[in-house]
C-alpha cells in the first residue's frame, strides 16, 4: 500500500530544519563561505603583497550594515575619495565584521575585541602596512559614527597599532632600466604567437612611460588619447583623491607612444588597449612585465612600483631636489617622499666606501 504523501507544511517544516540559520543564528558546516567585504573577490588591500584578512569562520552575513553603507557613500560624494580607496575600506570593514567571532554590531564592539581582531590579523602573518591600513578605515569609520550617528566614542581610541616598517624600496640600476624599455622591441616572440602584431610597440612604450614619469600602475592604465599633449611633452593624471597633476615626459617615452599609436591605429579613447581593444587591464600589465623580466639579465623581482621607485631615486641621485620629486609623483606630504632620500644617500656611502682610499 503506498504512504501517504507529506502534507505541505510537513515538507516546510523540514526543510526550514535544514536550512541554515540566518546572520543572528550560529553557522553551521553546510554554509558557503560569505564572499570578502560582500564583494566582487579582489585582493586589493595592499598593491605588493596582496594582503588581505580573509574570514576563517563566517559569523554573520557578509551584506553591509546600514552603518557602512552610509560611511562608504560619505567617502564617495563628500570626500571625493577613490574607487580604490572605497574597495580597500569596504574590505576592512566587512573583514572585521565577518571574521570577528565575537561581532554583534559596530555601537556594541570594544576595545578589547579590537586588540582581539589585531592579533588575529597578525597571527595570520599580515604584513604591518596591511594592518595599519585596515585600521585606519577602521577609525574613519569610527570617527564618521561618532560625528554622523551620536556614537558617544570610538573604541578603537584607545588601541595601539605596531609600528609601520619602511624597508628600503628596491630599485633598478640605470644599466638595468635601459635594458628594460629596450626588450620589447628587441625580442624575438616567445612561442605561437598569441597577442596583437603591434603588442611589442604598446609594451615599449609602457615601459617606457613607466620609467619616464613614475606612474602609478593605476594611473597608467586610466589614461586616455586626449591625456598627452604632445606638443608640450606632458600628460594629465588623475592621481589618488581624484587629485590631477601634470607630469613632464622624456622624449624616448614620447617617441614610443607615437610609434605604438601609429602601428595600432590608436587615435581617440583608451590609450593602452588589449588585443581585443579594450583598456589593457592592471593584470596584463603586470604579465607584460613578468615576461620581459624573464627574458632579461635583471635578478630582480620588479613590480610596476618599483619602476616608480626607480624612477624617484635615479632623479635624486642625479641632482634633483625633493619637493620636484614630490610634486612629480603626486605625494601629498612630502614625508612620503623622503625614503628616497635614504636610497640616494647608501648608494652614495656604497660609492664612497669602494672609492675612497680611506674609507
Amino acid at each position: 500500500m503506498p504512504a501517504a504523501p507529506r502534507s505541505a507544511t510537513a515538507t516546510r517544516q523540514k526543510t526550514a530544519a535544514a536550512e541554515p540559520r540566518g546572520a543572528s543564528g550560529p553557522s553551521t558546516a553546510a554554509t558557503p563561505p560569505p564572499r570578502k567585504g560582500g564583494r566582487p573577490s579582489k585582493k586589493s588591500i595592499h598593491p605588493d603583497t596582496g594582503d588581505s584578512p580573509a574570514p576563517e569562520k563566517p559569523a554573520v552575513e557578509s551584506l553591509p550594515t546600514p552603518e557602512e553603507t552610509a560611511f562608504l557613500q560619505f567617502l564617495d560624494v563628500e570626500r571625493n575619495s577613490s574607487p580604490l580607496t572605497l574597495v580597500n575600506y569596504s574590505h576592512a570593514l566587512s573583514g572585521f565584521r565577518t571574521g570577528h567571532p565575537g561581532f554583534t554590531s559596530w555601537a556594541e564592539a570594544t576595545a578589547d575585541d579590537f586588540r582581539g581582531w589585531l592579533f588575529i590579523m597578525m597571527k595570520r602573518g599580515l604584513n604591518h602596512a596591511t594592518i595599519r591600513l585596515h585600521f585606519a578605515a577602521l577609525r574613519s569609520f569610527y570617527k564618521f559614527l561618532v560625528h554622523r550617528d551620536g556614537l558617544a566614542a570610538s573604541p578603537l581610541q584607545d588601541v595601539q597599532l605596531p609600528k609601520a616598517r619602511r624597508p628600503l624600496p628596491i630599485v633598478l640600476t640605470t644599466a638595468q632600466a635601459e635594458e628594460l624599455v629596450t626588450l620589447p622591441l628587441t625580442l624575438p616572440p616567445e612561442g605561437p604567437q598569441r597577442s596583437a602584431p603591434w603588442a611589442g610597440e604598446r609594451d615599449a612604450a609602457i615601459l617606457e612611460l613607466f620609467y619616464s614619469t613614475g606612474l602609478r600602475l593605476h594611473e597608467l592604465v586610466q589614461l586616455d588619447v586626449e591625456h598627452i599633449d604632445v606638443l608640450n611633452e606632458t600628460l594629465r593624471v588623475t592621481g589618488k583623491g581624484r587629485k590631477d597633476r601634470v607630469c613632464p615626459v622624456g622624449g624616448p617615452a614620447l617617441r614610443a607612444i607615437q610609434r605604438y599609436r601609429h602601428v595600432a591605429k590608436v587615435d581617440s579613447g583608451p590609450l593602452f588597449l588589449s588585443k581585443l581593444r579594450r583598456r589593457i587591464t592592471d593584470r596584463a600589465v603586470n604579465d607584460l612585465l613578468k615576461k620581459y623580466l624573464r627574458r632579461s639579465s635583471i635578478p630582480l623581482r620588479i613590480s610596476p612600483h618599483k619602476l616608480r621607485h626607480s624612477f624617484a631615486t635615479h632623479l635624486l641621485n642625479n641632482g634633483a631636489d625633493l619637493r620636484s620629486v614630490q610634486e612629480l609623483l603626486g605625494h601629498a606630504h612630502l614625508s612620503t617622499t623622503q625614503i628616497y632620500t635614504h636610497v640616494s644617500t647608501t648608494r652614495m656611502k656604497q660609492v664612497y666606501d669602494t672609492s675612497h682610499p680611506r674609507a
